[in-house]
């Protein structure tokens, strides 16, 4: 019989742990276990002394380059002593593994443990931590570029579109709104915002937090270049939506901001964009969904794009009524 050939396969844990445990010289006392599929696969390996992590990027996800760009990033934090998930490298002194799954070549990254739980609600004093660690990041990585994306009018706006114009019609409101939205947002806007390396995906889970002042950051794979307000109204937005006490949200925004402006300051204009770096990191992301529907997103429906979109105009009105 044939075998039928495969769009994503999920790697057994059993085998994945074996590789791992003799490219890493890692002891037999090691297990492997799935954590979660998704835009990359992740799974754990660990014994009763130590835990990593291991990425399995998602075929012709990213290139071996790209990849090579996220690693070198990361050495750069950690030798800065920045509080990042980091590489490991094997006993050949490589970071990346190569693995011919049944689909075609993928990448496999061990990275280290970060240590904590995931809080989806924090305190004020974990507010300004997580701002302030992102304020030191930042400052290391401004003026600095990568060979990776530029976030920008084209990449956060027109392509999510064209992604979207797919699988919904160009007259339904929500893709309207997009459409509009994206004929109103021009580069100039942000020329008086600093440049740099940016994480773009730096939310609770995203982070691992111990003793509500110890942050961790991991997850690197959208990282690239473009405005560092980027970050800053990204990690807002999330926040607007998981604190729905809009008064709790204020202080809480308030001491992620003043633990940001302790170590790098913001710009009245680069606050005033918030709102809209915002809206347009959320409409980059609704974007993935359909570039990846194939098989990371099964609520790709008419009704998801109306919550979704919905959940844009009411942050967006939010910051005009203020």
């Amino acid at each position: 019989m044939t075998t039928f050939p495969v769009s994503n396969s999920t790697l057994s844990e059993k085998e994945l742990g074996e590789f791992i445990k003799d490219t890493y010289n890692l002891s037999r006392s090691f297990e492997c276990k799935l954590f979660r599929t998704g835009m990359n696969h992740t799974y754990f390996i660990s014994n009763a002394e130590r835990k990593f992590v291991v990425r399995v990027y998602c075929y012709n996800w990213r290139t071996k380059a790209e990849i090579q760009e996220e690693l070198v990033l990361l050495e750069l934090l950690r030798k800065n002593n920045l509080s990042v998930s980091y590489p490991i490298s094997d006993k050949e002194n490589n970071q990346i593994q190569e693995i011919n799954a049944p689909e075609g070549l993928r990448y496999v990254v061990l990275f280290s443990f970060a240590k904590g739980e995931k809080m989806r609600f924090m305190d004020q004093d974990t507010c300004f931590e997580i701002g302030s660690l992102m304020a030191k990041i930042h400052n290391l990585t401004s003026d600095k570029i990568i060979n990776r994306i530029f976030y920008d009018k084209k990449s956060l706006v027109e392509q999510p579109y064209e992604y979207l114009s797919q699988f919904f019609s160009d007259n339904l409101p929500e893709m309207e709104f997009i459409k509009k939205f994206g004929e109103d947002f021009s580069d100039s806007d942000f020329d008086q915002a600093q440049n740099g390396i940016l994480h773009m995906d730096i939310w609770y889970d995203n982070m691992a937090i111990a003793d509500e002042k110890e942050i961790t950051i991991f997850d690197f794979d959208f990282c690239g270049n473009g405005k560092l307000i980027l970050d800053v109204a990204y990690f807002c937005k999330q926040l607007f939506f998981i604190e729905l006490d809009k008064e709790k949200y204020e202080s809480k925004v308030e001491s992620f901001l003043s633990g940001y402006s302790k170590n790098r300051s913001l710009s009245k204009r680069e606050l005033d964009l918030i709102p809209k770096a915002g809206a347009s990191v959320f409409i980059f992301y609704l974007g993935i969904q359909a570039q990846r529907f194939d098989w990371s997103n099964i609520f790709l429906t008419e009704n998801y794009l109306k919550m979704f979109v919905g959940r844009i105009k009411s942050w967006l009105q939010y910051y005009e009524e203020k």
